[in-house]
């Protein structure tokens, strides 16, 4: 048996590596929300919302390796894209209390994003 790890065994700490910044992002926003609120009296009532954030920065962030992986937007990079927007978009509406009754167009718009991107950037 020798000590040096497979190919398998490197390629995953490499792509554990690559996800604290994502938990360093979320303190970072959680600190600046708080530090906003203490300052201006500012109030975030929902700010337990930034946490759908968490999952929508992991999804950006694959489709980015996806993008320098290989040169461009694939397929593999498009479905991450829209599911992180998605979650933006309704971190958004949590965080700002918006109203969904009046938003749900949105998911619609995103929808459409969705196809026009499978339809014109096939791969």
């Amino acid at each position: 048996m020798s000590d040096q790890p497979s190919s398998g065994e490197s390629q995953e700490k490499s792509s554990r590596r690559g996800s604290p910044w994502i938990g360093g992002a979320v303190l970072i926003v959680l600190g600046l929300v708080f530090l906003l609120q203490n300052i201006t009296g500012f109030e975030l009532r929902n700010w337990w919302a930034i946490f759908i954030l968490i999952p929508a920065f992991g999804m950006f962030a694959r489709t980015y390796r996806d993008y320098q992986n290989n040169g461009r937007l694939t397929a593999a990079g498009r479905g991450p894209l829209i599911g992180g927007l998605l979650l933006t978009f309704i971190a958004a509406a949590f965080l700002f209390s918006l109203d969904f009754g009046n938003l749900w167009p949105v998911f619609l718009i995103l929808g459409g994003i969705a196809l026009l991107l499978n339809a014109f950037w096939t791969g």
